[in-house]
């Protein structure tokens, strides 16, 4: 093992690439004095290939890439990514502002590889804090060879985990699976007669629309969610506000158990389905009705599975419970797909630190304004997150409209300085009686009751 000492730390070091800590690099390399490297595990940037599909859109506009929010002058935008690929003209003639999830996908794969920062293939074993050098100890391996390198700021950007219920857990397989991984186990559902989808979001909603195109008529399918119904996603201009630096500050505010129970209630703020996919559904049900035949599938809604048999070479059964009516039912399945979305955990790499972190009650990290996590005191730099604090933040965490705001929030943060200006004011809505000036909006400062010392750079 080779070990970089105290004396050459990382100003940044991010543990995982994905859309948000991608858009983090990209901000960083337009910060002359910064140094930073960002580790990633898998072979190369990939973002959800399990549900690339051929027609998916993106469910934000354009300008919501890595950097053009914060900075549309930096060579890593969308549109500098369209004009070096000479498809300026034909992106024009298209008058696309939702573009395909396959171009967004390739999009951060030319990022990641111009970005010099960005080391695929090294995986994180170890995250500790040596007090002596007062400096984070990051231990990865990758190529037959293993490291230690010294960082001031971590920033884990390591996504989400695909959330299984756990009546699923013992079944997992090629009969029962996570969306997160359709695609690839699509070709084995075409044996089945009857497939059940688990879950009504933007990625339950394309399964079934996936399912239902490739129906012939000789397969049932079961659209079964505890949602209350199969509800568009909120996509109204005032609406939208609650995706803005504004909202977050005013939600940051908000005692504890009201953020609590507030994220739940605004599930069509994150969890609906876009217009265009539920009229795609619905015509293409309305066209299999035609002649009289009523097409061979059920949705329903207010449902909660609430076990799960093997039935062996017979399937499976689902066990049911209508939550309106409070009616139990079962439905006898061959297969289900699970879209039952995402959650974040903490890294089983963090444990060497685990002990300084500081835990709310229940088990999630406390992070400030700054997206930076409570420490023990004798820490004097920062461990940052992204798309973790949906219960501190909101519901613009996972959003990636919000993901190149977050990034130079971050950045203003462990700089100590206005590395990239942000704008004092982002909606017309006003969020309470007296919204509080956001401190993610200005010039960071230290929480008062926060005793560290500030974040170092170089």
């Amino acid at each position: 093992m080779s070990t970089v000492t105290a004396s050459t730390p990382y100003d940044l070091l991010g543990v995982g690439i994905g859309p948000f800590n991608l858009a983090l690099a990209a901000l960083a390399d337009g910060v002359p004095d910064i140094r930073s490297v960002f580790l990633d595990s898998s072979p190369e940037f990939s973002w959800h290939p399990g549900l690339l599909f051929e027609d998916a859109r993106l469910q934000v506009p354009f300008l919501a890439d890595l950097v053009t929010l914060v900075d549309p002058t930096s060579p890593w935008s969308f549109l500098n990514y369209l004009r070096t690929h000479d498809r300026l003209f034909p992106f024009y003639s298209a008058e696309r502002f939702h573009v395909p999830r396959r171009e967004y996908d390739h999009y951060c794969r030319w990022v990641s590889r111009g970005l010099p920062s960005c080391r695929f293939g090294a995986r994180v074993t170890g995250i500790s804090w040596n007090d002596t050098a007062g400096v984070f100890e990051v231990t990865w391996t990758g190529a037959g060879r293993a490291e230690t390198v010294a960082a001031r700021n971590v920033v884990l950007g390591i996504g989400t985990r695909p959330q299984v219920p756990a009546a699923f857990a013992d079944l997992l397989g090629n009969r029962v699976f996570h969306a997160a991984d359709y695609l690839r186990r699509r070709p084995g559902l075409d044996a089945a007669k009857d497939i059940a989808v688990i879950g009504s979001g933007q990625t339950g909603a394309e399964v079934f629309l996936d399912l239902l195109r490739d129906t012939t008529g000789s397969q049932r399918l079961h659209w079964l969610t505890r949602s209350p119904a199969f509800a568009p996603m909120e996509y109204s201009k005032l609406g939208l506000e609650h995706f803005t630096p504004d909202y977050t500050a005013y939600f940051r505010e908000l005692p504890e158990p009201v953020r609590d129970r507030l994220v739940p209630a605004q599930w069509q703020l994150y969890k609906g389905i876009s217009a265009d996919t539920i009229a795609q559904i619905h015509d293409l049900l309305y066209d299999r009705s035609i002649e009289g035949r009523w097409p061979a599938a059920t949705l329903t809604p207010h449902v909660d599975v609430v076990g799960v048999r093997d039935l062996g070479q017979a399937g499976i059964e689902l066990c049911c419970r209508q939550r309106e009516q409070d009616r139990s039912f079962t439905v006898r399945v061959d297969a289900a797909v699970l879209a039952t979305g995402y959650s974040p955990a903490p890294p089983d790499f963090l444990d060497p630190m685990r002990s300084l972190v500081e835990w709310d009650d229940r088990g999630r990290y406390q992070v400030d304004a700054h997206h930076r996590v409570r420490l023990a005191g004798q820490v004097r730099d920062g461990l940052y997150v992204q798309n973790a604090e949906l219960h501190t933040h909101g519901v613009g965490t996972p959003d990636l409209g919000l993901g190149a705001h977050r990034a130079a929030v971050i950045l203003n943060a462990l700089t100590g300085r206005t590395a990239y200006a942000l704008p004092p004011r982002t909606a017309f809505t006003s969020f309470g009686v007296h919204p509080p000036a956001g401190p993610a909006t200005q010039p960071p400062t230290l929480d008062p009751e926060d005793t560290r010392a500030p974040a170092r750079t170089r």
